[in-house]
């Protein structure tokens, strides 16, 4: 469906979306001028060490220069006090009954304390906020009175900032009136191509009844005005924000959900919903069962949804769980538009040629970040776009950066290579593309296979050797020797190239096989840490998005922080999903009569197998572009199962010991698509 034809369609059922356009600027309008103003103060409070524990040199008796070590634990014993149920009823009887939170001051390591107020009344909030910076020292002395702990070793607090006045909160309340919005503007949207597709199938049933064919040519040629734009389009669309926009920067208050790349998705998905609902489109036949692991996946995200709204949920939680919707859309828009919006072969080969020349181009943005030791990402700025990753910098290893290229990690950056890999590889061997010169066709092989190591990182490395030992046991002899000795080669141009580098690999291995890297008992001391939550909710966890390692830890393990965010069942649903990949690849080879649609399938195994292992290794969801490449990957892998089913020869009977003459003789390998 083009633009005009999705206008058309507006046009004609004026009288739907109007009054929906009306109805959501009155609601809007009225929520407006409804939903007082809120106000916040905040004042920062630092916890100093008595005169007579800091009497050794070099502080000499000044609690200032001793600001630290233990105090940071009597902090923490401060906040949960201040932020218990018994505080706040003594706060409340001391007349601060609007909502408060204390925790530590932002970017700081010490023991800094921020007190925060926020109501909508601006006197009271101020007021508010002396009440409750005095009771923080109170509440401190009490503590300590209580341990017997004697006046003249007591902890004491110091106001850094007093309380502040109140500033206006707007961004709540346009929040609110934006959300009216978008809700009255979709769903007069979507009402308006229901009843037009309604309504069109009314007047099918009339025509046919009439036999009216000059109207349905008009009607024809009415619908073949404009320019067509497919989902093929659409996503590539998708590609080119998701790879060419550093997947930091996002929208404000989005976070990592909130990347211009998946904001196009889920418009993308309006698009895709008016198409079907007007009868322009239908999933093709075979390709729902990426469709059923996204509908597994969705029923596990929206279970861990309500259990979070079940319990008592800070605001960042909710906020958090919020996004974790929206993720949910993007992840769904992009299996639908590849798995059901695709509906020619030849345009689903487009679209990944297209995602393989992109991915190349980023690998190669890896190289100059490794060779000059700087990350171009941070050289771009976009208005109207912030950074979900705050301070992010340059990594290094040993001697060498570590580059991320527009990712927003190197891991995301090794991870979403090792995706795109054995589709470059297929497509390097396919017989469609050989009259392609040998650089255009080994080139995206060359540079995402070895941008792999310049990471330093485990993740790439394991990522590799998955592709390697996957692809390669299934080749000719002659092909796979070639393989091998290429691959011995490019180990010695790397040790000759950038010395070190190997070594430096080697040695990663070598500690975390002997237990002694630091990396990696960090990680697995963490998975003790999780048992706790998992004991909490088993089944369905903690919220999709609500495990922020703001208010708990990193986890950099997907399984894990599956399991602590949406519990056994989300772990189910994402190894359904893995599994799926690692079918279709399987489905793929078996079924396929050419030796390219074999190597095909292959690849979909390869890649779906590196997404399973490597979601081990770091909390890969949580990565846009290697999110938003593994689920197009994994719809593109049932789309192409699909099509290659219907054109597999049916098998023979009892009844039919002969093949169908459509199916005789069988083709060795599909016709040769259009180089685009």
């Amino acid at each position: 469906m083009s633009i005009r034809e999705l206008v058309a369609v507006l046009r004609r059922r004026w009288y739907v979306i109007v009054p929906a356009l009306v109805l959501s600027l009155l609601a809007a309008l009225h929520l407006y001028r409804s939903v007082p103003v809120a106000y916040q103060s905040q004042s920062s409070v630092a916890l100093l060490d008595s005169s007579a524990a800091s009497k050794l040199p070099p502080s000499f008796g000044n609690p200032i220069s001793n600001a630290g070590g233990a105090l940071v634990v009597t902090a923490d014993v401060l906040i949960r006090t201040l932020s218990g149920a018994d505080s706040a009823r003594e706060l409340h009887s001391l007349g601060v009954t609007d909502p408060y939170t204390v925790g530590f001051a932002a970017n700081t390591s010490g023991p800094l304390l921020t007190l925060t107020v926020t109501g909508t009344d601006r006197e009271k909030v101020l007021e508010e906020t002396n009440i409750l910076t005095g009771f923080a020292g109170e509440q401190l002395n009490a503590l300590q009175a209580a341990a017997k702990v004697q006046p003249a070793y007591m902890v004491q607090t110091a106001p850094v900032v007093l309380p502040q006045t109140p500033v206006p909160q707007l961004k709540s309340r346009y929040q609110q009136v934006l959300g009216v919005l978008i809700v009255g503007v979709g769903s007069g949207f979507t009402l308006s191509f229901v009843a037009d597709a309604l309504l069109a199938a009314r007047r099918r049933r009339r025509e046919s009844s009439a036999e009216d064919s000059g109207g349905a040519g008009r009607a024809g040629r009415r619908r073949s005005r404009g320019r067509h734009v497919d989902a093929t389009a659409l996503l590539t669309g998708y590609l080119a924000l998701a790879f060419f926009i550093p997947s930091n920067l996002t929208l404000p208050s989005l976070g990592g959900v909130g990347t211009p790349a998946n904001v196009f998705a889920l418009l993308a998905l309006f698009w895709y919903l008016a198409t079907w609902l007007a009868g322009r489109i239908r999933p093709a036949p075979g390709t729902r069962l990426p469709r059923v692991a996204m509908w597994l996946l969705t029923v596990s995200v929206l279970a861990s949804y309500m259990a979070n709204a079940s319990r008592g949920s800070v605001r960042k939680e909710l906020l958090g769980a919020d996004r974790g919707l929206i993720a949910l859309l993007v992840w769904v828009s992009l299996v639908v538009l590849v798995s059901a919006g695709i509906q020619d072969r030849a345009r689903l080969d487009v679209l990944l040629r297209r995602a393989v020349v992109m991915g190349t181009i980023v690998a190669a943005i890896g190289f100059y970040d490794f060779f000059t030791a700087t990350n171009i990402a941070d050289s771009i700025s976009i208005p109207g776009l912030s950074s979900s990753v705050p301070q992010i910098t340059t990594l290094d290893r040993g001697a060498f950066t570590r580059p991320r290229s527009t990712t927003a990690q190197p891991l995301e950056f090794g991870g979403m290579l090792a995706l795109l890999l054995p589709f470059a590889v297929q497509q390097a061997f396919d017989p469609v593309r050989r009259h392609l010169k040998a650089w255009r066709r080994w080139g995206p092989v060359a540079l995402m296979g070895g941008a792999l190591p310049l990471t330093v990182s485990r993740t790439s490395i394991i990522g590799a050797l998955i592709v390697i030992l996957v692809m390669v046991p299934r080749w000719k002899p002659q092909r796979r020797w070639t393989a091998i000795g290429v691959l011995v080669g490019a180990v010695a141009c790397f040790k000759v190239i950038i010395p070190g580098l190997i070594g430096t690999i080697t040695a990663l291995f070598a500690s975390f096989l002997s237990n002694s890297d630091s990396s990696t008992q960090a990680r697995t001391v963490k998975y003790s840490a999780i048992v706790p939550y998992l004991d909490e909710r088993p089944l369905f966890g903690r919220g999709l998005g609500t495990f922020i390692p703001e208010l708990y830890f990193f986890t950099d393990n997907q399984y894990m922080l599956t399991l602590a965010e949406m519990g056994f069942l989300g772990v189910l649903a994402l190894l359904f999903l893995f599994l799926t990949g690692i079918h279709q690849g399987g489905a793929i080879r078996r079924l396929a009569v050419g030796e390219s649609d074999r190597e095909l399938g292959q690849a979909f195994f390869a890649s779906a197998l590196v997404a399973l292992v490597v979601s081990a290794t770091f909390d890969a969801l949580s990565f846009p572009m290697f999110a938003g490449m593994f689920f197009l990957t994994i719809a593109a892998g049932g789309s192409y199962l699909g099509f290659i089913r219907r054109a597999a020869p049916k098998p023979r009977s009892v009844e039919s010991p002969c093949l169908p003459a459509d199916q005789h003789p069988p083709t060795p390998s599909r016709a040769p698509a259009p180089v685009r």
